[in-house]
């Protein structure tokens, strides 16, 4: 078996996709021995990647735009998508089955401050008509440290990627009330990329496969059966709320049929960034993704 190292940037049910590569036999069955890390908090995968020490990794096509703006390659290449909407869930205090994002004009929104986490719910309000000076955005730090806060009462709302809001909902600490990728719709959120050497190479080819058929599983199978897949990878999650994160990532049509970051997706993404301020000049499609291997 040939070892393949993966690096998480960000981890939670919604990478699901890349997850399952690993949990559900996929790589196995292309002769690749998978082994998975995670960033430490607030540190892109990237950097492992161009230290070398992984070959694969989670990352955002938004991590290139920098480069395309100068019109240079970035180190890492973006090559699939892992999903094509944002996956963060709007938790709050009440069950509100006729929520509108207006609902948040004077209340506390406790919102992960991660770059395009935030770019992407400023530009949902943005889009469902709320001004954003209306808003007050609490930053209470690491999603962990977020979640704590809220059981403890601070904050009328929460931002945060499943299955943590699934769990707040059975705990009875408070109800999700809506989808971030409901309000921006189909986008280039989430990413593979590697190094152009890597990506050149047979096992590229053996890795992507894998990708996809993971990638159409995790989108197709029964939702409780892709949970107690991944479930080793969620300590103290129990089977049924996992199950319950992966259904509503299904409903939410992020893990599609196709692979490929194309460009109209990948156009709504650079202009959240340029609603936010980061990208001011043009963004090349050519300086931030390439076709998928094989």
């Amino acid at each position: 078996m040939e070892p393949i190292r993966i690096q998480f940037t960000r981890f939670s049910a919604f990478y699901s996709p890349l997850i399952a590569t690993l949990s559900g036999g996929f790589l196995t069955r292309e002769g690749l021995d998978g082994q998975s890390s995670v960033a430490q908090p607030g540190v892109s995968a990237i950097k492992a990647l161009s230290a070398g020490e992984v070959d694969v990794v989670q990352s955002a096509p938004s991590q290139a735009f920098a480069f395309a703006e100068r019109g240079e390659m970035p180190p890492a290449l973006h090559f699939a998508q892992i999903n094509r909407t944002d996956g963060f869930f709007l938790v709050g205090r009440q069950h509100e089955p006729a929520f509108r994002l207006s609902h948040l004009a004077g209340r506390e929104v406790m919102v992960d401050h991660g770059g395009q986490p935030l770019h992407m719910f400023r530009y949902a309000c943005l889009k469902g008509g709320v001004d954003n000076d209306t808003l007050s955005l609490i930053d209470a730090g690491s999603t962990d440290d977020m979640i704590a806060a809220f059981r403890a009462g601070q904050g009328d709302y929460i931002h945060l990627q499943g299955p943590a809001p699934q769990q707040l909902q059975a705990d009875g600490i408070g109800y999700v009330v809506g989808r971030v990728g409901d309000w921006v719709g189909a986008c280039a959120f989430s990413s593979l990329a590697s190094t152009p050497g890597w990506l050149a190479g047979e096992t590229a080819g053996a890795f992507m496969r894998a990708f996809r058929q993971a990638r159409d599983w995790v989108n197709e199978a029964p939702p409780q059966e892709v949970a107690a897949s991944e479930l080793s990878y969620f300590p103290g999650v129990p089977l049924e709320i996992l199950a319950d994160t992966i259904g509503a990532y299904q409903a939410l049509g992020c893990w599609s049929s196709q692979v490929e970051i194309i460009p109209e997706e990948l156009a709504v993404t650079v202009e959240v960034f340029r609603q936010a301020g980061i990208v001011t000049g043009p963004v090349d499609p050519i300086h931030v993704t390439v076709s998928p291997p094989g």
